[in-house]
């Protein structure tokens, strides 16, 4: 017919690309991470145990504090599902309120770790000279110094007046807060730096800084957003240490004191009762294994879903 053009064969695909469905790179990345299945597990697992330390609380409404030398030492019951300790307390209660500390500070330990690392590595990648020095002569001295000896000295120093500022319970939170997450920002600061270093010559960078940008919104807008992958598996990482670093302090009694049930201080209690009460370990001693080995599970997971060389 005259006038009329055939389609191209090569075209056509082309065409039918065009019109797919734009799929944005954070449903990629959920897509990705949908099909860790042991990820996608680890979420539902620790989104009960969070759940169950929120709300839990608020149904078993027994006092964390209530002693009942009577019952002391019991087994899992009806009356009591975990167990007693020595005094009779019951050990639902107190792993469910110790639960909220637990998770609470590694949440906010990681914020720190995230905070003050991006903060240095930002800075250090995106100088040159002696800026970036001594930024990672600052981040090499911190990982030379020996972790758990400065934690337990910097707790035993100020904990006193943390305490009489903030309270025992507040005071000793953010004391352990700034200070596990005054030690864990440095692998952070080095993987952003790393970032920095391979995205601030790419070609977008380039166009923006030709375009007239400053150096704070190329950082912001443009070169940060593409770095924050690793820094998201960097953070589960943290979560994961600072839980572990929470309980160690804990069980050698320099962490929350005695009346506030953490995880870590409920094993320092339990530590003598092994052979009489192996149900007053096994509990907070599960509920750790749990909640770091799903934010592991977790941080595998985003790390193949943000990689962007791996495909699925």
């Amino acid at each position: 017919m005259a006038g009329s053009t055939l389609a191209s064969p090569i075209a056509s695909p082309q065409v039918r690309a065009a019109q797919r469905k734009h799929v944005s790179p954070w449903r990629e990345a959920w897509r990705r991470f949908r099909r860790h299945r042991l990820a996608v597990a680890s979420v539902v697992i620790l989104g009960l145990m969070v759940l169950l330390v929120v709300i839990g609380p608020l149904v078993w409404q027994v006092p964390i504090n209530e002693i009942d030398f009577s019952a002391k030492l019991q087994g899992p019951s009806w009356q009591h599902p975990l167990g007693t300790d020595d005094l009779g307390q019951d050990l639902l209660a107190r792993m469910l309120y110790g639960g909220r500390i637990s998770l609470a500070v590694g949440l906010a330990a990681m914020l720190v770790a995230i905070v003050v690392g991006v903060v240095v590595g930002a800075v250090a990648g995106i100088s040159r000279g002696s800026v970036d020095a001594a930024l990672m002569w600052l981040t090499d001295l911190f990982l030379s110094l020996p972790q758990l000896p400065l934690l337990l000295l910097i707790i035993y120093l100020f904990r006193d007046q943390l305490k009489d500022v903030a309270g025992p319970e507040i005071g000793m939170f953010i004391l352990i807060v700034i200070v596990i997450g005054g030690f864990r920002w440095m692998p952070v600061a080095r993987l952003v730096r790393a970032q920095f270093f391979s995205l601030r010559e790419k070609e977008f960078v380039e166009a923006a800084r030709a375009l007239g940008a400053s150096t704070p919104r190329l950082v912001i807008r443009h070169i940060l957003p593409n770095a924050l992958g690793p820094v998201i598996v960097a953070g589960t990482i943290d979560v994961a240490a600072a839980i572990i670093a929470e309980s160690t302090l804990s069980f050698l009694g320099l962490g929350f004191p005695p009346d506030i049930p953490t995880w870590g201080r409920i094993l320092f209690d339990a530590k003598d009762n092994i052979d009489f009460a192996p149900h007053w370990v096994l509990a907070p001693g599960v509920a750790i294994f749990l909640a770091v080995l799903t934010i592991n599970f977790i941080g595998d997971g985003l790390r193949d879903a943000l990689d962007p060389r791996k495909v699925m």
